[in-house]
């Protein structure tokens, strides 16, 4: 399964200048910036609602990060869990019920 190293490189990103046809793709990327300048209103629209509703923009990242930091944590205890599973020749989930833990946890 070799490729022929002196192949020319295709890239899979096209220019606008290879395009099929440049007015239909012009209307394309017109719509599509319309649409997404729609969506960052809404979405402004809704940041300043809940900005009024007595939400801020750092309570929100502050908690981002604080479940940043958990699921950084769970991973570790996770790996953890499997770790001393093999040490002891059990499943997991027989650890689970051990330590009165939920699977769900």
């Amino acid at each position: 399964m070799r490729r022929n190293c002196k192949a020319g490189f295709k890239s899979p990103v096209q220019s606008p200048s290879s395009s099929s046809s440049g007015r239909g793709s012009e209307y394309s990327l017109q719509k599509e910036v319309s649409e997404l300048q729609g969506k960052e209103a809404a979405l402004d629209q809704e940041i300043a609602q809940l900005e009024s509703e007595g939400f801020s923009m750092a309570e929100l990242e502050e908690h981002i990060t604080l479940l940043h930091e958990y699921n950084e944590l769970k991973d570790v205890g996770q790996m953890l869990l499997g770790r001393l599973a093999v040490l002891r020749g059990v499943t997991t989930k027989e650890l689970y019920v051990e330590f009165g833990m939920n699977l769900e946890d």
